[in-house]
């Protein structure tokens, strides 16, 4: 089973705010840190959030870049994928709702003449 733990995760503008994460295998290479406000012990994340989110980017333009190439292009595309925040390795994408990595919906509308 595994622990969790809180992670102190960083904006690029200095905003700092709390994520609950599985605790880490590697937990020596984190700092731990102590809330001052709270005095709760936390790890401190590697990465800004904003980075994060860039190892995101690429995937989710790679589908939607692909999916606009079908040869009828889909009027509505929905693309659903889990995300779990590490506090060492950023993203990791996980599975949704079973063992798929990604859901994906295309709609095409009927023209109505």
């Amino acid at each position: 089973m595994n622990r969790k733990q809180i992670a102190e995760f960083y904006l690029q503008d200095g905003t700092k705010f709390l994520a609950e994460v599985d605790e880490s295998e590697n937990s020596n290479a984190l700092v731990r840190v102590a809330r001052p406000d709270t005095g709760q012990m936390v790890i401190e994340a590697k990465k800004k959030f904003e980075e994060v989110l860039d190892q995101i980017q690429p995937v989710a333009s790679a589908i939607i870049t692909k999916l606009s190439q079908l040869n009828t292009p889909a009027d509505e595309v929905e693309v659903k994928f889990g995300i779990k925040l590490n506090a060492a390795a950023g993203a990791i994408f996980t599975s949704v709702g079973g063992e798929a990595n990604y859901e994906i919906t295309l709609k095409w509308k009927q023209d109505k003449a």
